[in-house]
C-alpha cells in the first residue's frame, strides 16, 4: 500500500535543512559573539595549491612531536609530500632525556636534527656555568649541532629541561661561558623572546587580534617580568657582547607589529638570524611590507614551521610565502579573525629562505 503525502509536505522537508542553519546563523547581530564570528571569504580571485615546496625546505623550528616509532616515520612520509628536506627538533632537552631523543630519531640521520638546551639545575650555586658547559659538550657529542629553543617571555629562560631558568636571562653574565662555548662547537642557539605586541595590548575592542591575543596574554603584573622591547635588547646584548655565535630569533624576534625593530637588529649583528616559524598569521595580513622586508634579510632569514605535523599546515606556509593568493581566511590554524594575502616571494628569496641560509648556519 503506498502512502499519499500532500505536495506540500515534500517542500517541507526540503525546507527544513535551511531553516535550521538560518536559525542557527541568521542572528541579531548586535548578539553575535567574536568568538563565533566565523568569516568566509566569498572573493573570486586566483588561488593556488601549492603541495609541495618549491625548493627543498629545512625546517629549523620543529618540536619532539612524534611518541612512537610509527608516529616518525609518518612524519617522514608527510614531509616527502611537501618537500622538507630536514626538521630540526628543538628539544629544549639535557640529560638522560636529550639522549632518548636523539635515540628516536636516529634512524633517520639525514632528515632530522636534534638541538638540546641548556641544564639550569643549581644555577644559583657556585661553578654552575662550568657544569652546564660540561653538559652542553656532552649533548654536543651525543649529536647535538645546535641549541633550542631557549624561550623567556619575561621572566628568564623557562623553555629548557630538566629545570627552568627562572630569572636568567640570555644577557645575564652566567651564560657567558654557554654562549661562548655555543661559538667554539659552531652550535647555533634558536631562541624565543617576548611576545608579539597584541599579547601586551589590553584584551579590549581596540586590539585587533583579540581572541588570539587573549589566549597568549602576558601578565605584566608578575613581579620582575620584562616587557616586550626590554626582552629584545637583552638578546641584542647577547648577540653584541657574543659576534662569534650565532643566533636565530624565533618568530622574527616577535616583531611582527614593528617588522623594523628587527630590521634594526639585522643591520647590526651578522651573526643574528630570524626563523619565522608559527608567525604566518601575523605578517600575511601586511603582504606588500612583508615582502619588501624579506626580499630586503633574504640572506638572514629562514623557514620553520613551530605548528605540529600535518600536510595541511605545510600547505598553509607555501600558500604564504609563495603564492599571491588574496583575502582567504585560516581561522582554526591561526585564530585571527583577519584575512591573509600570499607575499608571492621571488625566486631569489624562496631559495635562501628553504634552503640556502640554513644550510650556511648548520655548516653544510
Amino acid at each position: 500500500m503506498t502512502t499519499k503525502y500532500h505536495p506540500l509536505f515534500s517542500i517541507l522537508l526540503l525546507a527544513i535543512p535551511a531553516l535550521v542553519s538560518t536559525q542557527i546563523y541568521s542572528q541579531d547581530v548586535q548578539e553575535l559573539k567574536l568568538k563565533d564570528y566565523r568569516p568566509v571569504s566569498i572573493y573570486k580571485t586566483p588561488q593556488a595549491n601549492i603541495l609541495k615546496a618549491k625548493y627543498p625546505a629545512i625546517d629549523l623550528h620543529t618540536h619532539d612531536y612524534p611518541k612512537t616509532d610509527a608516529e616518525v616515520d609518518n612524519w617522514v612520509s608527510i614531509m616527502n609530500e611537501a618537500g622538507i628536506e630536514k626538521s630540526v627538533i628543538l628539544s629544549y632537552n639535557t640529560g638522560a632525556a636529550f639522549d632518548a631523543i636523539v635515540k628516536k630519531y636516529s634512524r633517520y640521520p639525514d632528515r632530522f636534527e636534534v638541538w638540546c638546551g641548556f641544564d639550569y639545575t643549581g644555577m644559583d650555586q657556585p661553578n654552575w656555568s662550568q657544569r652546564a658547559v660540561a653538559e652542553l659538550v656532552r649533548c654536543h657529542q651525543m649529536g647535538a649541532q645546535g641549541v633550542g629553543e631557549l624561550g623567556d617571555k619575561g621572566l628568564g629562560e623557562l623553555y629548557s629541561k630538566p629545570t627552568p631558568g627562572l630569572g636568567m636571562h640570555i644577557n645575564d653574565p652566567r651564560m657567558k661561558p654557554l654562549l661562548a662555548k655555543c661559538a667554539e662547537l659552531g652550535m647555533p642557539i634558536s631562541i624565543h623572546v617576548a611576545e608579539d605586541a597584541w599579547m601586551y595590548l589590553p584584551a579590549d575592542p581596540t586590539n585587533d587580534g583579540l581572541m588570539n591575543a587573549a589566549k597568549w596574554k602576558v601578565d605584566m603584573s608578575k613581579p620582575g617580568i620584562l616587557d616586550h622591547d626590554q626582552l629584545v635588547v637583552t638578546l641584542e646584548e647577547a648577540v653584541r657582547d657574543n659576534p662569534k655565535t650565532t643566533f636565530i630569533a624565533c618568530h622574527l624576534a616577535n616583531c611582527n607589529a614593528d617588522l623594523n625593530q628587527l630590521g634594526k637588529l639585522l643591520d647590526r649583528f651578522p651573526n643574528l638570524y630570524a626563523d619565522v616559524s608559527a608567525r604566518y598569521a601575523e605578517f600575511a595580513p601586511i603582504p606588500r611590507f612583508a615582502k619588501a622586508f624579506m626580499e630586503k634579510y633574504s640572506d638572514r632569514l629562514v623557514y620553520g614551521t613551530d605548528m605540529g605535523i600535518s600536510r595541511e599546515m605545510y600547505r598553509t606556509t607555501f600558500r604564504i610565502l609563495e603564492s599571491a593568493d588574496e583575502h582567504f581566511y585560516e581561522l582554526n590554524r591561526f585564530g585571527y579573525h583577519w584575512p591573509l594575502y600570499g607575499l608571492n616571494l621571488s625566486t631569489k628569496t624562496l631559495k635562501k629562505m628553504y634552503n640556502g641560509n640554513a644550510r650556511r648556519i648548520m655548516g653544510k
